[in-house]
């Protein structure tokens, strides 16, 4: 029996505005990634990749084609099926999005109190027990503007995997880093992910990492036009 993938896509469009302003931005797309996978998606600013993700990551609601998430049909689903789907999903996106007036370990802990089976006192040794995971141990209490790019992004990995998700969802990661920080940051993701049997799906340019990736996927004026295995 074939395992079920983590992410079905089949023939879904997506369009932005109304009327005669109605634009399509997302073309047929069909896609599934399965569970362990780490898929990279590349192509060109405007070529949809961040629409694609945030309707993976049930940020945006398809509108037509099937869109499936550890096996829930998020085609017409309402805002409580959405919003239990994303439960089970990480987020890193490029800006960090870390709250100024918060420490690390509260920006995390954040995240891990979204977990309602997490009392408070859980939730901040589970935040503390993953900053140290991502050698951030010493700078729990330091707040985000004392802290340098790759710092703050791991920061936001220890966010998104507190809450052991099955799909981790990153979008240009590496962006803002430089290429020592941006290598060690995608390094961490990769093995932080793998023990804990996470899926990855990363938006990138960067072509420096794309030696983690098990597939390369390739998007370019709302089509997926190339799917490669990386071996």
């Amino acid at each position: 029996m074939v395992d079920e993938a983590v992410v079905s896509i089949k023939h879904l469009n997506h369009y932005f505005g109304k009327g005669s302003l109605r634009k399509q931005v997302l073309f047929d797309i069909d896609l599934d990634i399965h569970q362990g996978e780490i898929v990279l998606m590349t192509g060109p600013s405007g070529s949809g990749k961040t629409t694609l993700l945030t309707l993976i990551g049930g940020l945006r609601s398809p509108q037509s084609g099937s869109l499936k998430i550890l096996g829930e049909q998020l085609l017409g689903a309402n805002k409580r099926h959405l919003i239990a789907v994303r439960r089970h999903i990480g987020y890193i996106f490029q800006a960090h999005n870390l709250l100024k007036s918060l420490t690390a370990c509260q920006n995390v802990q954040m995240s891990a109190e979204l977990h309602p089976e997490l009392s408070t006192k859980d939730a901040i040794t589970k935040s503390v027990a993953i900053l140290e995971a991502v050698g951030l141990g010493k700078w729990v209490n330091y707040y985000p503007d004392k802290l340098s790019g790759g710092q703050k992004q791991r920061v936001a990995i220890a966010r998104a995997l507190v809450g052991n998700p099955k799909i981790l969802l990153a979008d240009e990661p590496t962006a803002a880093l430089d290429s020592k920080s941006g290598r060690e940051v995608v390094d961490l993701m990769q093995q932080l992910a793998k023990e804990q049997g996470c899926t990855i799906l990363l938006v990138t340019h960067d072509n420096r990492i794309l030696d983690i990736a098990d597939r390369i996927v390739n998007m370019e004026d709302g089509y997926l036009n190339g799917i490669k295995a990386v071996t």
